[in-house]
C-alpha cells in the first residue's frame, strides 16, 4: 500500500561549515514541519512496487542537488538529481532577504518587520514553485513540502 511520504530527513553535515543560531532553528523547523505534514511521491515505479515512506538524505556533489531515496529499514532505493544552476538566485536571494529579516527582528520596528517578513515569504514561495518545477516528473511534492525542502537546499548552501 503506497505511503507517499517523508518519514525522516537528513542533511549532510558534512558539507554544513558553519549555521547561526537563527538559521539552526529555521532547519529544526523545516525538519519538524515536514515530518509532521508532507506529500511526496517519485513518480518513477519502483520494480519491487515500494510507494513509501521514505527516507531522505539530502547533499551537494559535483555542484549538484543529491536526493537520496530509502525505504524505511534505510536500504538504497535511487537517488534523484538536480543541477543547482536554476536555483542559485533563488538561493541567493533567500538568503539576503532573511538576513534582512533577522536584522529587522533586532532593531526595526514592528511594521518594518512585518514588511520585511512579507516580502521573505513572497521570496520563499517564488522557491518552492521553482523548486516544485524542478522536481516535475520526478517526485510529485505539495507546495508546504517544497518550501520545507527549499529551506533544508539552503542550509546545505552555507558557507563560513
Amino acid at each position: 500500500m503506497a505511503d507517499p511520504r517523508i518519514i525522516d530527513i537528513e542533511l549532510d553535515e558534512k558539507t554544513i561549515l558553519w549555521r547561526s543560531a537563527d538559521v539552526e532553528q529555521e532547519r529544526r523547523i523545516a525538519i519538524f514541519d515536514l515530518l509532521e505534514d508532507n506529500h511526496f511521491a517519485p513518480v518513477r515505479q519502483h520494480e519491487d512496487g515500494y510507494a513509501g515512506p521514505y527516507r531522505v538524505f539530502l547533499h551537494v556533489a559535483d555542484g549538484r542537488l543529491v536526493i537520496e531515496l530509502r525505504r524505511t529499514d534505510n536500504s538504497a532505493l535511487e537517488a534523484i538529481i538536480l543541477g543547482l544552476a536554476s536555483l542559485r538566485r533563488a538561493i541567493r536571494d533567500y538568503f539576503a532577504i532573511t538576513e534582512s529579516y533577522y536584522q529587522a527582528i533586532r532593531q526595526a520596528t514592528p511594521s518594518q518587520i512585518e514588511t520585511v517578513d512579507m516580502a521573505r515569504r513572497a521570496v520563499h514561495n517564488d522557491a518552492a514553485e521553482l523548486l516544485r518545477g524542478r522536481l516535475e516528473g520526478k517526485i510529485d511534492v505539495d507546495f508546504d513540502t517544497a518550501r520545507r525542502l527549499f529551506t533544508l537546499i539552503c542550509v546545505l548552501h552555507i558557507r563560513a
